[in-house]
């Protein structure tokens, strides 16, 4: 299934907000489709229609109808429009056939096209916490109506038929339509916050942060996200008192989701452990040999140590959570740890450590969506900072092995890191949203996914009736 959606991955924070996390607007394009095919795929017109005809207990027949049958059902057309601070106003046109035995004991056809009108308040469940769409004010506003009741009879007869029947009859007949339509869109928020795993090392789930507000453009329906760890434990996220904000100059009428770069901080930390590695071949990309005599040609202290060539085995570990920023048209993943250097030695002895550094460096990342699910690819962009804490080959300066280091990250540590990535970080499972069509694009801010608009049929909401009441 097609749909639509902005992803906006922000770090610019213009606006205060209880907590960062996940914002989503609900432009038209989503919501015209789910109601659009909510209405197709539950068949509730015609279902209604079905029963319209049936002998029911305790029901009275319709006066001056006797045999009463519904048919030729039309394929509705749904009309949507956002209503500021309550939710949307729906119109559904459609038509059909009643057919029957008339009051003057001849069979009777009659055709309307009618348009179904109610508010779609949205709100808040309050034992799930989902959003909920509840219809408001139904009311049915007959079109045209078209009649076999023969023209000799008097305008006002056929007025005072149409009341004792159509007025009073249609609204209970086709009302029950709304709900029945709502109750099929709000099933597909159920599992909104339903946790989702983040490889094997734990959860997110997308949390309401309060009732969904509604403007001229858009619903925007706010997260807290809770980040968990697989033994139970919570990862909060960062609250410098600030939230970003949607790009002001982005298409108001587009659905768009924006993720901070706190919340997806949070989740990285879950894959913090992931990122310490142990490298131990000779061979590593296009690296020279990874030997001492290697490293000798930057510490020559190394070769007074070794004088014959021994393999080294390094070890990265990560002792800080990574953190996401965002600037314009950029986004990097900042790393802090250590970065430990060994001599093997044979016969199953342990390997001798030569030093121990202290680095900051960070990554360029890349955004993608597969499978639901925000990818993130990353290069190396800069080494910030390289300290020694311990070396057993002497002193040395550090800035030697600036370039050394370099490379090692580059062609080392960056697939490793990659390969963590590829668990995904999933995306709100929401009206069973379809994430994988979406174009990426960077803009201020970070990456926006912006697939192409659903266009739909217009048909206004006319309030006239017009009869036709000779159909021979």
């Amino acid at each position: 299934m097609l749909q639509i959606l902005c992803l906006v991955l922000c770090g610019l924070l213009t606006r205060t907000r209880a907590e960062p996390g996940a914002l989503l607007r609900l432009g038209m394009d989503i919501l015209n489709h789910e109601v659009q095919s909510a209405m197709n795929e539950s068949h509730i017109l015609e279902k209604m229609a079905a029963e319209a005809g049936k002998k029911r207990p305790g029901v009275k027949p319709i006066k001056g109808i006797t045999d009463m049958k519904v048919k030729d059902v039309q394929l509705p057309v749904i009309t949507l429009s956002f209503t500021p601070g309550v939710g949307i106003f729906q119109c559904v046109s459609t038509g059909m056939t009643i057919t029957g035995k008339s009051f003057m004991g001849k069979n009777m056809e009659i055709i309307i096209v009618l348009n179904i009108t109610a508010t779609n308040r949205i709100l808040q469940d309050e034992e799930t916490g989902l959003p909920l769409f509840k219809s408001e004010g139904c009311e049915v506003i007959l079109v045209s109506v078209k009649t076999n009741l023969p023209s000799k009879m008097m305008p006002n007869v056929v007025n005072k038929f149409l009341d004792s029947t159509l007025h009073k009859v249609l609204p209970g007949m086709m009302c029950p339509a709304i709900d029945a339509v709502l109750v099929y869109v709000n099933k597909k928020w159920a599992n909104l916050n339903a946790p989702m795993p983040i490889g094997q090392m734990g959860t997110v789930k997308y949390i309401l942060t309060s009732i969904p507000s509604t403007t001229a453009s858009y619903i925007q329906v706010d997260f807290s996200p809770v980040v968990q760890q697989q033994e139970g434990n919570t990862i909060q996220l960062a609250d410098d008192g600030e939230a970003p904000e949607f790009p002001e100059d982005y298409d108001e009428g587009s659905s768009q989701l924006l993720l901070s770069a706190a919340f997806l901080t949070a989740e990285l930390a879950l894959l913090q452990k992931s990122f310490d590695v142990n490298i131990q071949d000779t061979m590593v990309g296009e690296l020279p040999p990874q030997t001492t005599k290697t490293l000798s040609g930057f510490i020559p202290e190394v070769a007074q140590a070794y004088p014959k060539p021994k393999p080294l085995v390094t070890q990265i570990r990560i002792n800080k959570p990574p953190k996401v920023t965002m600037e314009t048209g950029k986004s990097l993943l900042h790393l802090h740890g250590t970065l430990e250097m060994f001599a093997a030695r044979r016969r199953g002895k342990a390997p001798v450590s030569l030093f121990l550094l202290e680095a900051h460096f960070n990554l360029n990342i890349q955004y993608s969506v597969r499978e639901n699910q925000l990818h993130m690819t990353t290069s190396l962009n800069r080494l910030l900072s390289l300290s020694r804490e311990t070396s057993s080959v002497g002193a040395f300066q550090e800035k030697k092995l600036t370039g050394f280091i370099t490379n090692f990250l580059q062609e080392a540590f960056i697939p490793a890191v990659n390969d963590v990535l590829r668990v995904g970080l999933p995306l709100p499972d929401f009206l069973d949203m379809n994430y994988n069509l979406a174009e990426l694009d960077i803009v201020e801010g970070g990456p926006i996914i912006a697939p192409p608009i659903y266009t739909w049929p217009f048909i206004s909401c006319q309030n006239a009736l017009v009869m036709d009441l000779n159909l021979d």
